[in-house]
């Protein structure tokens, strides 16, 4: 696995993330019936918030972002994408783990949403995601902290990972 870092998104860092998102869920989308390239990268710069975003970075350079949004009764995963050729490198998972460590620490589970029939949704299932309703486009998965003892508090935010 290459070398990565994470860092806080910047403003500056919309058109970026906008494009390999494009690029990332095209397939899913295409096969979905859903793809269209305007609406894709608007949907994102709409949504783009870098107070809970953070950049990928493998050997300094752009290679994907995540974000993590709390709110009431959980902290939402979002917008994890990973340029096409690091893919199935095992930096997505290593990033993943990071993020799951802090939640687990702040004892707050993790809900996300995935497209149907993307091979995401293996990756989140290995790491204690399950289902918890699902409609013909979307499949909304939850985690619970795996050393959870007491409910999550909405006030505990996860602190930015670090590699």
């Amino acid at each position: 696995m290459a070398d990565w870092n994470i860092r806080p998104a910047a403003a500056t860092d919309v058109d970026h993330v906008a494009e390999l998102r494009a690029v990332v869920m095209r397939p899913d989308l295409e096969r979905l019936g859903r793809y269209d390239p305007d609406r894709v990268r608007r949907r994102f710069r709409d949504a783009f918030d870098p107070a809970h975003t953070w950049i990928i970075e493998v050997a300094d350079t752009f290679a994907g972002c995540v974000a993590l949004r709390p709110a009431a009764d959980a902290h939402w995963l979002e917008h994890f994408y990973l340029a096409p050729h690091l893919q199935g490198t095992g930096i997505g998972t290593a990033v993943l783990r990071t993020l799951l460590t802090r939640c687990d620490e702040a004892d707050v589970p993790v809900r996300l949403n995935v497209l149907q029939g993307s091979p995401a949704r293996r990756l989140y299932e290995r790491h204690g995601f399950h289902v918890e309703t699902e409609d013909p486009v979307d499949v909304f998965m939850l985690r619970t902290p795996t050393s959870a003892t007491s409910p999550p508090s909405p006030a505990s935010t996860p602190r930015p990972p670090s590699k």
